[in-house]
C-alpha cells in the first residue's frame, strides 16, 4: 500500500515554506519538518469537501547511496509506513511533513528507521 496521492505533497515553493517555517525535529539518521499547511503554494488547489490531513514527503539525497534504486526502496518504505501510521489521524486543519535522511541512515535497518520514524512523529505530536 502506497501513500495516495492525496497525501504526497510537490511543488518546490512548499518545500521551500517547508524548510523556512517549518519545526525541526531530529534524530541520528533522519530530520522532521512540520508546518501548517499554506495551502496557496500547491500546484493544485485542495477540494473543500475533503478532510484535512497531512501531507507527506520523503527526502533522500545520493550522499545516502549513489544507487537509486536503493534511495526509491527506501522512499517507497517510508510512504508506505506514513501511509498506514498517518491514514487513522482526525485533524482540525492541513499539516506537512517533511523527512530527510542523513547519511548516516544507510547503516541502520528498515526497522531501525521506521522505529526513528516513529519517534519523531511521536515527538512532533503528530502521533501518540
Amino acid at each position: 500500500m502506497v501513500l495516495p496521492k492525496h497525501m504526497r505533497l510537490k511543488g518546490h515553493r512548499c518545500f521551500d515554506f517547508i524548510y523556512k517555517e517549518g519545526v525541526r525535529f531530529y534524530s541520528p539518521s533522519m530530520v522532521l519538518r512540520v508546518t501548517n499547511a499554506k495551502t496557496k503554494l500547491q500546484v493544485k488547489p485542495i477540494n473543500s469537501k475533503v478532510k484535512p490531513s497531512i501531507k507527506c514527503a520523503v527526502s533522500i539525497s545520493n550522499k545516502v547511496s549513489k544507487k537509486s534504486v536503493t534511495r526509491n526502496k527506501l522512499r517507497r518504505l517510508f510512504h508506505q509506513h506514513l501511509s498506514y501510521r498517518l491514514s487513522k489521524i482526525k485533524l482540525d486543519s492541513e499539516m506537512w511533513a517533511f523527512f530527510s535522511l542523513k547519511p548516516s541512515c544507510i547503516k541502520n535497518s528498515e526497522s531501525n528507521l521506521l522505529k526513528e520514524c516513529d519517534k519523531l512523529l511521536n515527538k512532533a505530536g503528530i502521533t501518540k
